[in-house]
């Protein structure tokens, strides 16, 4: 055989068996991840009724041994899956809203511990930031804030300036 008819040999193989397991332990993780999902996020990835099923019985699974192999079985389900790189990107989706959602958190609470310390000031700026807050609302509350914090006391009031806060910066991101 020459090295020509070998290459064509080789062509006509398909994918190796470590491609294949690669691929597979692949879908088996991107599984393991749907498994953390809640019901309404579930719902929302374009999956089979059968994969759904198994991931809702899997979520029943507290054995090491048994999950393991029901891990494999959603593996094997999801080779069956039309578009598998879908429920991929609807994964990535949820993670990086997850992200942003932490990043919008931090946001308000670094606001309102300015306005807790600075006071009007901080105010201002956050008005600068997002215009369509209510400043009267929003100097009350960190008034409020501010009071309870220089009397060690805690009467909820950082936390319904953080509410609003919050709330401001959604509608402004």
């Amino acid at each position: 055989m020459t090295d020509h008819e070998d290459d064509e040999f080789q062509e006509d193989l398909g994918p190796s068996k470590s491609q294949i397991k690669r691929e597979m332990h692949a879908l088996q993780e991107v599984g393991k991840r749907m498994l953390d999902l809640s019901d309404d996020q579930l719902n929302s990835l374009p999956i089979s009724d059968t994969l759904k099923a198994a991931i809702v019985e899997s979520r029943r699974i507290r054995k090491h041994e048994a999950r393991r192999r029901h891990l494999h079985y959603i593996g094997k389900v999801m080779r069956n899956e039309e578009d598998p790189e879908a429920i991929e990107r609807g994964l990535d989706a949820f993670d990086s809203g997850s992200a942003e959602h932490t990043r919008r958190h931090h946001l308000a609470e670094r606001w309102r511990d300015r306005m807790v310390a600075e006071g009007d000031s901080a105010v201002g700026e956050f008005i600068d930031y997002c215009p369509s807050a209510d400043i009267q609302h929003l100097r009350n509350l960190a008034r409020n804030a501010k009071r309870d914090a220089e009397k060690e006391k805690n009467t909820g009031q950082a936390k319904k300036l953080f509410r609003y806060l919050r709330e401001c910066i959604d509608e402004v991101e």
